[in-house]
């Protein structure tokens, strides 16, 4: 399904400096059911992001002047709800995680398959979503609302990216239950096979570091399986 919570096509903000790219993109999309919109540059798609609503981006990563990491700095000073998926011929693990880091919800590698791009566009879609599960979730001093975005700690608010987010959200929705990396890997960043990447580790690593304080330590490892959240 390629519409929005509104019914309306999903609208979809395509970033390249490349036309060719651009424009192919651009075609496919508007074939599968999108609304694709284009923008030439970085400081373009800024602009078009300040006075129009998206659903998603599509971010090449090398790009003149103002290259993708700039752009999605920029994007996430403007929106913190827009969906970004970046487009890249670098494909070392610093480029991705750096990617991930800056607010991207997913990489994708170039040359690419105009599949894969649809499927991953529709794996991000699905996740930002509406949920119709519980709003409210509480483990131990950790409180989550999912309706207002806030997460608290023993009532102190918490600032979390909104993959860091979605990964704490699905852990608190199965308190003690260990859920294996390939799940997360799944379930938060849509990958359907293993990739080998850390991404889960780091985010993680991200968690702990801003909610484990007063002796609280519920983020758990077990060894070679994945994760689970436990109240103390």
């Amino acid at each position: 399904m390629n519409n929005n919570e509104t019914g309306l096509p999903a609208k979809i903000l395509v970033i390249d400096d490349e036309e060719n790219i651009r424009n192919l993109l651009c075609e496919t999309l508007r074939l599968v059911g999108f609304n694709p919109v284009s923008a030439k540059s970085g400081t373009d798609a800024i602009s078009l992001i300040r006075k129009e609503k998206f659903d998603l981006a599509l971010l090449d990563v090398n790009m003149p002047i103002l290259d993708g990491f700039r752009t999605l700095e920029k994007v996430r000073s403007l929106t913190e709800s827009l969906p970004v998926i970046m487009l890249s011929a670098r494909t070392e693990k610093e480029d991705v995680i750096t990617g991930l880091r800056e607010g991207a919800d997913d990489y994708i590698a170039k040359p690419f398959s105009i599949e894969e791009v649809i499927t991953r566009i529709q794996t991000v879609l699905r996740r930002v979503q509406p949920s119709t599960s519980k709003s409210i979730l509480e483990v131990g001093p950790i409180r989550l609302n999912s309706d207002t975005y806030e997460v608290q700690f023993e009532n102190e608010s918490v600032d979390l990216s909104k993959t860091e987010f979605r990964l704490l959200q699905y852990l608190m929705e199965r308190p003690g239950i260990v859920v294996e990396k390939d799940t997360l890997l799944s379930a938060i960043w849509g990958y359907d096979f293993d990739t080998a990447t850390t991404v889960v580790d780091t985010y993680i690593s991200y968690l702990r570091r801003k909610l484990h304080r007063s002796g609280f330590e519920g983020i758990k490892t077990v060894r070679g399986v994945g994760f689970q959240l436990k109240a103390k």
